[in-house]
């Protein structure tokens, strides 16, 4: 099996291309991607993607669709920094520098667009993430504990964010699990600070079936869509997370996420 390994501010994946892995294409699962992401025993990375084949009666017309794992096997909807990585080792499959790609993802189909880069380690990408949905309703233990503002938002994945005054001093690992776990199905928690600029955001970030990350995409989005609902940043947010910086971009409710991915190895691996 060839596959590549990417990251997207630190939030890394292992992506497996159907189109590099012969005329069947790749076997992929849970228990391959608990292997694989294992940061001891295997390759190491908070999620392993595979870039299946579309069957056009099945997934309309896209270029590739996105199946999602997270470090601990379960399947995840949607990632912004992870569509990034798929887009960038796809476009390096196919050689070329600047590409517009539809991808189906379990949240839904989404454009992709690679700005032109002159070589492949690097690229910067901007995702049509669509428009946020209302979040599922808050369990009685959350509401019961939390200050301050604070909500659920749907990127195609769910999300709890919290308004605190310094994320950098949220035991993130204790209070991200905690959370998550009140919600049934699990869920994404950021916890989201306003500045150091306006319009600006700073998030850290527990991700569902992952833990603790230097980044989540689908969680900056999340945080600037209710930030800006609340009144506190406009309409293009940068939001700092310890692994870099993404910004969201609002046209109306539409939300767009840009941001850079970055080829680190290719790697073959052994058939057993």
């Amino acid at each position: 099996m060839y596959l590549t390994k990417h990251h997207g501010l630190g939030n890394d994946f292992l992506v497996v291309l159907d189109r590099e892995n012969g005329r069947h294409g790749a076997q992929v699962d849970g228990a391959l991607a608990a292997r694989l992401c294992d940061r001891r025993r295997g390759i190491g990375a908070d999620g392993l993607i595979h870039g299946a084949r579309p069957d056009p009666e099945r997934d309309g017309d896209v270029d590739l669709v996105m199946h999602l794992f997270n470090a601990d096997g379960s399947r995840a909807e949607m990632s912004g920094n992870g569509i990034r990585c798929l887009t960038q080792a796809f476009v390096m499959s196919e050689e070329v520098h600047d590409a517009v790609l539809h991808v189906a993802t379990d949240a839904g189909v989404r454009r992709v667009q690679v700005h032109e880069s002159p070589d492949y380690r690097f690229a910067t990408i901007s995702v049509d993430m669509g428009i946020p949905s209302p979040g599922s309703a808050i369990p009685a233990p959350v509401a019961e504990v939390m200050e301050g503002r604070f909500g659920t938002v749907d990127m195609g994945n769910p999300h709890l964010v919290v308004l605190v005054d310094d994320p950098t001093v949220v035991d993130v690992a204790t209070q991200g699990s905690w959370l998550e776990e009140q919600f049934q199905g699990g869920i994404n928690v950021e916890f989201v600070a306003v500045g150091p600029d306006p319009d600006q955001l700073t998030l850290r970030v527990w991700e569902r079936g992952s833990g603790v990350t230097e980044a989540c995409g689908t969680g900056a989005c999340a945080a600037a869509h209710l930030a800006r609902a609340w009144g506190l940043v406009g309409d293009r947010v940068g939001v700092h997370m310890p692994g870099g910086h993404a910004e969201v971009v609002f046209d109306g409710d539409h939300v767009t996420l840009i941001g850079p991915a970055s080829h680190v190895a290719t790697v073959e691996l052994p058939d057993a």
